[in-house]
């Protein structure tokens, strides 16, 4: 708006304040990517952790936040989903919930230890959202496949979740037989099953341990 043919003054300022703003947060930006040169070896501080939950909980649709988990708590459901984190998710957060992997530990952030609080106090809807849709900027992918099978998987994984604080050293070691082996271990059963049948040596690139 023109005030005798100039901008008026408040206007004016306005606009000069958010200049400085956008060219003290790209000037910050920068500093900060110059200072860690974004290695994710580096540990979160507290303020850029809690400004990345904050925008967590920010962009997460509110229709998730009041989903309610269809699938009962049941034992049936907690065995779906403990079966499922084995085979596609203890490879980063481990069988535990713990996150102590090493591809957990090399992410940035790392993989959250899911029994504590900061994972078990969020709700079901966002758990879900979590699960099926990832979270950019992190290791965590997207696992929702648009399917009604799929959300059902996903939803037996909230109960998983919920679950960890409670997993029984008879769960782990079912778990243990569970996950996906490394092509090093299955090469070397190929071996000594050739060795013992008195075949040719087995070939030195083994089948991938899983999809």
């Amino acid at each position: 708006m023109l005030y005798h043919g100039r901008m008026r003054p408040s206007i004016k300022g306005a606009l000069v304040t958010l200049a400085l703003l956008a060219v003290a947060g790209l000037a910050g930006t920068l500093t900060f990517v110059k200072a860690t040169g974004l290695s994710a070896r580096a540990t979160p501080g507290p303020l850029e952790t809690s400004v990345a939950r904050g925008l967590r909980a920010w962009s997460i649709p509110e229709e998730y936040e009041v989903r309610i988990n269809p699938m009962p708590p049941n034992e049936e459901s907690v065995r779906n989903g403990l079966t499922h984190f084995a085979d596609h998710c203890a490879s980063c957060h481990a069988n535990d919930g713990s996150g102590d992997t090493e591809l957990g530990k090399g992410m940035f952030p790392p993989a959250p230890d899911m029994r504590m609080d900061t994972t078990q106090d969020l709700n079901e809807g966002t758990l879900f959202y979590i699960i099926e849709h990832g979270i950019r900027f992190t290791g965590m992918p997207a696992w929702g496949t648009g399917t009604k099978e799929g959300e059902e998987s996903s939803w037996h994984l909230v109960n998983f979740i919920r679950h960890l604080p409670k997993l029984t050293p008879e769960e782990l070691e079912a778990m243990a037989g569970m996950n996906p082996r490394p092509p090093a271990d299955v090469r070397q059963e190929l071996e000594e099953e050739r060795f013992l049948r008195g075949d040719d040596p087995a070939p030195t690139e083994a089948a991938p341990s899983h999809r």
